[in-house]
């Protein structure tokens, strides 16, 4: 009496459970094979790109005044802007660049040695600076080559 009362051992589905468990099946397959693709390495991995950077004639030297005019008289403003042709004058967002032309806040900035200072030294600086905005290079204008601006 106790297996005819459970004949149906091991349970019968109807198609349509039949076609839902397929379906199940076949869906945590799918899933189960694309999670462990995640942990097979890539066949096209890419290959480390290098990137070079030139810093400046006086990185990691003293980026006084001097330094500064030094590298303004050797700056081409018609050549683009690199680590060694840029105006060490010229600001960005309020800020002065160090000896490679980076300005704080960007990639590769390297805060710079600098020299003392002094109310005499920063008169005789601001005098410089007025007669080199009355004559500035030629070609220097606001989008040149050589300019951040």
């Amino acid at each position: 009496r106790i297996f005819r009362r459970h004949h149906n051992f091991p349970f019968r589905l109807s198609n349509k459970s039949k076609l839902l468990f397929k379906m199940m099946n076949k869906i945590l397959t799918v899933a189960l094979v694309a999670s462990a693709s995640a942990f097979v390495p890539s066949q096209n991995a890419r290959a480390p790109t290098k990137l070079y950077f030139e810093y400046g004639e006086y990185d990691d030297k003293l980026w006084d005044n001097d330094a500064k005019k030094d590298v303004y008289n050797k700056w081409d403003p018609a050549t683009a802007r690199s680590g060694k042709n840029f105006n060490p004058f010229e600001t960005f967002k309020g800020n002065s660049c160090d000896a490679s032309g980076v300005y704080p806040g960007e990639p590769r900035y390297k805060d710079p040695t600098r020299g003392d200072v002094s109310f005499a030294i920063m008169m005789e600086e601001k005098a410089e600076a007025e007669e080199r905005d009355a004559s500035p290079k030629p070609g220097s204008e606001k989008g040149c080559a050589g300019c951040k601006n």
